[in-house]
């Protein structure tokens, strides 16, 4: 096997036998879920409308609380210089890492968005379509993220700084998934033309976020 393939089962397992990143995020997702129809009330129909919107933001959030681990450890145990100094190109390690990240965060929550929509009453007609945007959608919170991870590495609130520095590229993703989802409801209109837009941000986010991880990585190591 190659240097990405075992780096990326490196950070999986890494990250499944520690799981705290994992049950943080699952839990604040569910949290933030579970809380919304107590402060809207018991209206199902204004629930259902507001379901897609509501699931999105909360999944940005929750996969937000783990972007800091992506470089953190490997960072602090020195073993990020290892690796930047193996045969592999730094841009593929940090493509491996992000993609780790997006297996065992990402990944997981939109899997279980079909039952935490339940609570919002969500249409069972929009699983599908919400479904599918998520799992496009969140390769660009990943990569994208790892970016901002990449940055704040050495930062003392690097936590606040990850918010504040990476809502604004999380934008055009909530902005295009929502829109895609909201568009699959009110026939006669295509969804493609926005679900086509959020595969090309993913798709960006996939060539750029290595590149400028990379080079954070190298300003932080020299």
């Amino acid at each position: 096997m190659n240097g990405f393939g075992l780096l990326l089962l490196r950070d999986i397992r890494l990250a499944l036998r520690e799981g705290g990143a994992i049950g943080i995020a699952l839990g604040f997702y569910l949290m933030v879920v579970a809380l919304i129809p107590i402060a809207v009330g018991p209206e199902l129909k204004i629930m259902g409308k507001i379901a897609p919107g509501i699931l999105w933001v909360a999944l940005l959030l929750s996969a937000l609380l783990s972007l800091g681990r992506i470089f953190k450890a490997d960072f602090e145990d020195g073993t990020l210089e290892i690796i930047a100094t193996s045969s592999l190109p730094l841009e593929l390690s940090a493509a491996a890492k992000s993609l780790a990240h997006w297996l065992t965060t990402s990944l997981p929550l939109a899997i279980v968005t079909p039952i935490v929509g339940a609570l919002l009453n969500l249409d069972i007609s929009a699983i599908p379509i919400i479904v599918l945007t998520m799992l496009v959608g969140t390769l660009a919170i990943s990569f994208f993220g790892s970016i901002v991870a990449a940055l704040t590495l050495q930062t003392q609130c690097g936590g606040v700084l990850i918010a504040v520095m990476v809502l604004p590229l999380y934008l055009p993703t909530l902005v295009y998934g929502t829109v895609t989802v909201s568009i699959a409801l009110t026939p006669p209109g295509s969804p493609w033309p926005s679900f086509l837009l959020l595969c090309a941000i993913s798709l960006a986010s996939i060539v750029i976020g290595p590149c400028a991880s990379a080079a954070a990585l190298r300003h932080h190591m020299q």
